[in-house]
């Protein structure tokens, strides 16, 4: 059985992580998780969680939830 450096070798998986194609579809990845995050922190919210609640449930600090909670739209 290969390990992953093998397999990463084989494929030069290195080589296509340096790539620009690469590194744009990995930037939106994180920027759409981050959204998802940021309706998951509004969601969360208007149902009644406190903060910390939200950060217990979504694995995240106090901090990075305040500063989602900062962003969101004022009703």
């Amino acid at each position: 059985m290969m390990g992953r450096e093998e397999i990463e070798a084989m494929f030069g998986l290195s080589e296509l992580e340096q790539t620009k194609v690469y590194q744009e579809a990995f930037e939106e990845g994180e920027e759409r998780q981050s959204l998802k995050t940021a309706k998951a922190v509004a969601v969360l919210f208007k149902v009644g969680l406190t903060s910390e609640q939200i950060a217990q449930e979504l694995s995240m600090t106090v901090e990075e939830v305040q500063q989602l909670m900062q962003k969101l739209p004022k009703d």
